[in-house]
């Protein structure tokens, strides 16, 4: 009889455990909501002409928000676009700009495009260039960066000066969350 009580047992054992199992499975009628998150990286491009004034930091649509505190590294790809009638020494400079604390990332301006033509002919000279600006910074809650630009007319003066994207060539900015 023993070894019919011993089956008997293990037979009811077995399916109390899958009742069971099966009662933790079953699917639940409530539905939870998905907890939002901040991205931990994200990229923003400039999709108008910027024209840039002589001598003035301009600022441009450009921006993205670091969404929380910790360090992040921010890429930008600045394209400008510089024309004018020589004698001509004209440059385009970029920066990114932190509009929380209204500073410049430190070290992050950079020569974007420069014309140097000095000879008497009086042809347009011109182009376009892409500059990259790559830098770290650390903040201590949501901060929005912003991309700034400017031109200076050392000789001369430029007719065209432009931060742009088109098919040819995007301004963006991207960043990625690095570190706490």
């Amino acid at each position: 009889m023993k070894p019919v009580l011993r089956t008997g047992l293990a037979a009811i054992a077995a399916t109390m455990l899958i009742g069971t199992t099966t009662a933790f499975t079953a699917p639940s009628n409530a539905s939870t909501a998905s907890v939002a998150h901040p991205a931990k990286a994200g990229i923003a491009t400039l999709n108008t002409i910027v024209n840039l004034p002589n001598g003035a930091w301009t600022d441009t649509p450009l921006e993205v928000t670091l969404p929380k505190a910790g360090t992040y590294a921010l890429d930008a790809d600045v394209r400008g676009r510089l024309s004018g009638t020589p004698a001509l020494n004209t440059y385009i400079t970029a920066r990114l700009w932190n509009v929380n604390s209204g500073t410049e990332v430190p070290q992050s301006e950079r020569l974007v495009y420069q014309i140097i033509n000095l000879n008497a002919v009086q042809a347009e000279a011109g182009g376009n260039q892409t500059a990259p600006i790559s830098e770290l910074i650390r903040v201590s809650g949501p901060t929005t960066i912003r991309l700034q630009a400017q031109r200076v007319d050392a000789v001369g003066a430029a007719s065209i000066a432009q931060i742009y994207s088109d098919g040819a060539g995007y301004t963006s900015l991207r960043y990625e969350r690095v570190g706490f």
